[in-house]
């Protein structure tokens, strides 16, 4: 009987604490699913919000506010006082941030908000934009809203092209882990309802020092995420194979101290669904996976010694020594080992054999 009891006030209780909960009336608020903000001076920014407006059998209108502020006040409440309804961020999807602002000032005072707003979920994408944010977010981009689709496009090119996964959590998880350096994509306009995928930013203490190209994406994610799909174009000379269907895994060896050597094995499976020669025979494809895995070696130690040079670690190297190190001192990494490090890379590729010859 008294566990009956017991039962019946706990489900009073929470009835009670449910009316306590703050309503909102989705008619009577605006959502916000992006926001991006663009350098003014060193001790201002622009920002811009879009806001969509829904309408019976139409796409979504992208209505957009802009305010300016000081880097360390909060745009949204420059943007409350030129909206009819409470903004809020619940849906917030897309966070940008201008070129000039990441290489300038930096993110990080912009992104620790976020990650404070118990609104806004982990899963929120961060992107730098070659040009301003204001211009990109004005465009028109595709039926469902501007946000989404710039969260769509992103989320297409992390399952199945170059880009390695990225979020808010990713890039915190980075940020505060000792030995990693975060990495975001940076977005450019291509035209009114047109965007792409740039690139990627590497950024150090929060500030934007390097870009990865587009043609060089390819290997950075061999070095920092898997491919459970994903295309490359293998040259050889009998022809060229666009080798598709791609899943690649890789794994760090520690194999020499004083100075360090880590080996990295880099493991691909892809089958060929063009080739542009004559015939493909199996020498041929044993010369495609002779070829990709030099390609792989060689442009992977190209970015390496890039990342080491300009004393950036978006691979994690330092991060994996120290789980394979004793009283393992960070700041000895930084300041002499680090610029020491030996990196080989063992590259294992399989080609199956199907598809088209042209």
């Amino acid at each position: 009987m008294e566990r009956i009891l017991k039962l019946i006030a706990s489900v009073f209780v929470a009835f009670g604490l449910i009316g306590c909960v703050k309503k909102e009336v989705l008619d009577d608020i605006s959502l916000i699913e992006g926001i991006g903000f663009d350098y003014v001076d060193k001790k201002n920014i622009l920002g811009t919000v879009i806001i969509p407006v829904y309408l019976p059998d139409q796409p979504p209108k992208n209505n957009t506010y802009s305010a300016k502020a000081e880097i360390k006040k909060s745009i949204l409440q420059e943007v409350q006082r030129q909206s009819a309804d409470p903004i809020v961020t619940g849906s917030l999807e897309v966070v940008l941030f201008s070129k000039t602002l990441s290489e300038k000032v930096g993110i990080l005072p912009l992104v620790d908000p976020f990650q404070r707003d118990p609104g806004v979920g982990s899963g929120l994408y961060l992107a730098v934009v070659d040009g301003e944010t204001k211009e990109l977010l004005s465009g028109n981009y595709g039926i469902r809203g501007n946000a989404t689709y710039i969260s769509n496009l992103m989320e297409h090119n992390i399952k199945n092209e170059d880009l390695p996964k990225t979020n808010l959590q990713l890039f915190l998880a980075d940020f505060y882990q000792e030995g990693k350096t975060p990495f975001i994509p940076q977005l450019k306009q291509i035209g009114k309802d047109k965007l792409k995928i740039n690139g990627i930013s590497l950024l150090k203490h929060g500030k934007m020092v390097d870009l990865i190209s587009p043609e060089e994406m390819f290997f950075f994610k061999l070095l920092v995420d898997k491919y459970s799909e994903g295309m490359h174009l293998v040259k050889i000379d009998s022809g060229e194979a666009a080798v598709r269907s791609i899943h690649s895994s890789h794994n760090f060896e520690l194999t020499k101290r004083n100075p360090t050597e880590i080996t990295i094995h880099i493991k691909v499976d892809g089958n060929i669904n063009e080739f542009t020669g004559q015939e493909l025979t199996p020498n041929s494809i044993k010369a495609l996976q002779k070829q990709f895995e030099k390609d792989i070696q060689k442009e992977s130690l190209k970015l390496i010694r890039r990342f080491i040079d300009k004393k950036i670690d978006p691979v994690g190297f330092g991060h994996f020594v120290k789980t394979q190190t004793r009283n393992f001192d960070f700041n000895n990494w930084r300041e002499n080992q680090y610029k020491d490090l030996v990196v080989k890379i063992k590259a294992d590729v399989k080609i199956a054999e199907s598809g088209v010859i042209e």
